[in-house]
Protein backbone atom coordinates (compact mmCIF):
# COMPACT_ATOMS: atom_id res chain seq x y z
CA UNK A 1 0.00 0.00 0.00
CA UNK A 2 1.22 3.48 -0.77
CA UNK A 3 0.34 5.99 1.94
CA UNK A 4 1.45 9.17 0.25
CA UNK A 5 3.12 10.59 -2.81
CA UNK A 6 5.05 13.81 -3.34
CA UNK A 7 5.00 15.86 -6.53
CA UNK A 8 6.27 19.28 -7.58
CA UNK A 9 4.24 22.03 -9.22
CA UNK A 10 4.84 25.52 -10.56
CA UNK A 11 1.66 26.62 -8.75
CA UNK A 12 1.33 24.29 -5.74
CA UNK A 13 -1.78 26.05 -4.43
CA UNK A 14 -3.67 25.55 -7.72
CA UNK A 15 -2.55 21.94 -8.18
CA UNK A 16 -3.38 21.07 -4.57
CA UNK A 17 -6.81 22.67 -4.90
CA UNK A 18 -7.61 20.61 -8.00
CA UNK A 19 -6.36 17.38 -6.39
CA UNK A 20 -8.54 18.10 -3.35
CA UNK A 21 -11.50 18.69 -5.66
CA UNK A 22 -10.86 15.38 -7.44
CA UNK A 23 -10.78 13.61 -4.08
CA UNK A 24 -13.38 15.77 -2.34
CA UNK A 25 -10.59 16.25 0.17
CA UNK A 26 -8.80 19.10 1.94
CA UNK A 27 -5.65 21.18 1.43
CA UNK A 28 -3.39 22.21 4.32
CA UNK A 29 0.06 23.79 4.65
CA UNK A 30 3.00 21.38 4.76
CA UNK A 31 5.87 23.42 6.21
CA UNK A 32 8.39 20.70 7.16
CA UNK A 33 9.97 20.40 3.71
CA UNK A 34 9.90 23.60 1.69
CA UNK A 35 8.25 26.98 2.00
CA UNK A 36 5.01 26.97 0.01
CA UNK A 37 4.51 23.20 0.26
CA UNK A 38 0.98 21.89 0.72
CA UNK A 39 -0.60 18.57 1.59
CA UNK A 40 -3.83 17.23 0.09
CA UNK A 41 -5.74 14.87 2.38
CA UNK A 42 -8.26 12.59 0.71
CA UNK A 43 -10.17 11.93 3.92
CA UNK A 44 -10.59 8.32 2.84
CA UNK A 45 -10.36 5.14 4.92
CA UNK A 46 -6.60 4.88 4.18
CA UNK A 47 -5.69 8.47 5.00
CA UNK A 48 -4.28 8.91 1.49
CA UNK A 49 -2.41 12.12 0.83
CA UNK A 50 -0.33 13.91 -1.78
CA UNK A 51 2.38 16.41 -0.85
CA UNK A 52 2.74 19.24 -3.38
CA UNK A 53 6.11 21.01 -3.33
CA UNK A 54 7.17 24.09 -5.28
CA UNK A 55 8.80 23.26 -8.62
CA UNK A 56 12.53 22.74 -8.20
CA UNK A 57 12.31 21.25 -4.71
CA UNK A 58 14.67 18.31 -4.37
CA UNK A 59 14.93 16.06 -1.33
CA UNK A 60 18.46 15.21 -0.25
CA UNK A 61 19.84 13.13 2.63
CA UNK A 62 20.88 15.09 5.69
CA UNK A 63 24.20 14.59 7.41
CA UNK A 64 24.26 12.09 10.25
CA UNK A 65 21.13 10.99 12.05
CA UNK A 66 18.73 13.67 10.78
CA UNK A 67 15.66 13.89 8.57
CA UNK A 68 16.12 14.65 4.89
CA UNK A 69 16.32 18.26 3.83
CA UNK A 70 15.20 20.09 0.72
CA UNK A 71 17.15 22.20 -1.71
CA UNK A 72 15.99 24.23 -4.67
CA UNK A 73 17.15 23.42 -8.21
CA UNK A 74 16.34 26.34 -10.53
CA UNK A 75 17.10 24.13 -13.56
CA UNK A 76 14.73 21.29 -12.61
CA UNK A 77 12.75 19.76 -15.46
CA UNK A 78 8.96 19.90 -15.38
CA UNK A 79 8.84 16.31 -16.62
CA UNK A 80 9.26 13.16 -14.58
CA UNK A 81 8.52 9.45 -14.75
CA UNK A 82 6.84 9.79 -11.37
CA UNK A 83 3.09 9.45 -11.54
CA UNK A 84 0.30 7.81 -9.57
CA UNK A 85 -2.99 6.11 -10.21
CA UNK A 86 -5.52 7.57 -7.78
CA UNK A 87 -9.19 6.90 -7.23
CA UNK A 88 -11.76 9.64 -7.55
CA UNK A 89 -15.42 9.62 -6.53
CA UNK A 90 -16.13 11.94 -9.47
CA UNK A 91 -17.48 10.79 -12.82
CA UNK A 92 -15.43 10.76 -16.01
CA UNK A 93 -17.39 13.79 -17.23
CA UNK A 94 -16.69 15.72 -14.01
CA UNK A 95 -12.94 15.01 -14.26
CA UNK A 96 -12.90 16.10 -17.89
CA UNK A 97 -14.79 19.28 -16.97
CA UNK A 98 -12.20 20.15 -14.30
CA UNK A 99 -9.35 19.51 -16.73
CA UNK A 100 -10.99 21.71 -19.37
CA UNK A 101 -11.56 24.47 -16.82
CA UNK A 102 -7.87 24.37 -15.83
CA UNK A 103 -6.64 24.12 -19.43
CA UNK A 104 -4.89 20.83 -18.68
CA UNK A 105 -4.60 17.80 -20.96
CA UNK A 106 -6.94 14.95 -20.02
CA UNK A 107 -7.88 11.88 -22.00
CA UNK A 108 -9.46 8.51 -21.37
CA UNK A 109 -7.16 5.58 -22.09
CA UNK A 110 -7.67 1.82 -21.83
CA UNK A 111 -4.45 0.34 -20.43
CA UNK A 112 -3.60 -2.91 -22.16
CA UNK A 113 -7.24 -3.34 -23.08
CA UNK A 114 -7.87 -4.27 -19.44
CA UNK A 115 -8.74 -1.19 -17.40
CA UNK A 116 -9.56 2.42 -18.06
CA UNK A 117 -7.85 5.52 -16.68
CA UNK A 118 -8.10 9.22 -17.27
CA UNK A 119 -4.66 10.66 -17.93
CA UNK A 120 -4.83 14.04 -16.21
CA UNK A 121 -1.72 16.15 -16.82
CA UNK A 122 -1.38 18.57 -13.89
CA UNK A 123 -0.04 21.83 -15.30
CA UNK A 124 0.34 19.82 -18.55
CA UNK A 125 3.54 18.27 -17.20
CA UNK A 126 2.84 15.83 -14.32
CA UNK A 127 0.60 12.87 -15.13
CA UNK A 128 -1.93 11.46 -12.70
CA UNK A 129 -4.03 8.47 -13.69
CA UNK A 130 -7.53 9.05 -12.34
CA UNK A 131 -9.75 6.04 -11.81
CA UNK A 132 -13.49 6.49 -11.38
CA UNK A 133 -15.36 3.86 -9.36
CA UNK A 134 -15.94 1.70 -12.46
CA UNK A 135 -12.35 2.08 -13.62
CA UNK A 136 -11.05 1.22 -10.14
CA UNK A 137 -13.04 -2.02 -10.24
CA UNK A 138 -11.43 -2.93 -13.57
CA UNK A 139 -7.99 -2.07 -12.18
CA UNK A 140 -8.45 -4.15 -9.02
CA UNK A 141 -9.72 -7.11 -11.03
CA UNK A 142 -6.70 -6.89 -13.36
CA UNK A 143 -3.70 -5.84 -11.30
CA UNK A 144 -3.17 -8.97 -9.25
CA UNK A 145 -0.06 -11.15 -9.42
CA UNK A 146 -2.04 -13.79 -11.32
CA UNK A 147 -3.56 -11.19 -13.63
CA UNK A 148 -0.13 -9.72 -14.38
CA UNK A 149 1.31 -13.17 -15.18
CA UNK A 150 -1.62 -13.81 -17.54
CA UNK A 151 -1.06 -10.49 -19.31
CA UNK A 152 2.66 -11.23 -19.73
CA UNK A 153 1.93 -14.71 -21.08
CA UNK A 154 -0.66 -13.32 -23.53
CA UNK A 155 1.81 -10.73 -24.80
CA UNK A 156 4.83 -13.05 -24.96
CA UNK A 157 6.08 -13.77 -28.47
CA UNK A 158 5.47 -17.34 -29.55
CA UNK A 159 8.43 -19.38 -30.80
Amino acid sequence: MIYHLSIAAHDPRRVAAVLAELWRGEVHPFPPIASGSLVVLAGDDRNSLIEVYPHGTELVPAEGDADCISTHNPEASSRSATHAAIATPLSRAEVMEIAAREGWIAKYRKRGGAFGVIELWLENSCMMELLTTDMAGEYLDTMTPAGWRQALEAAAPRA
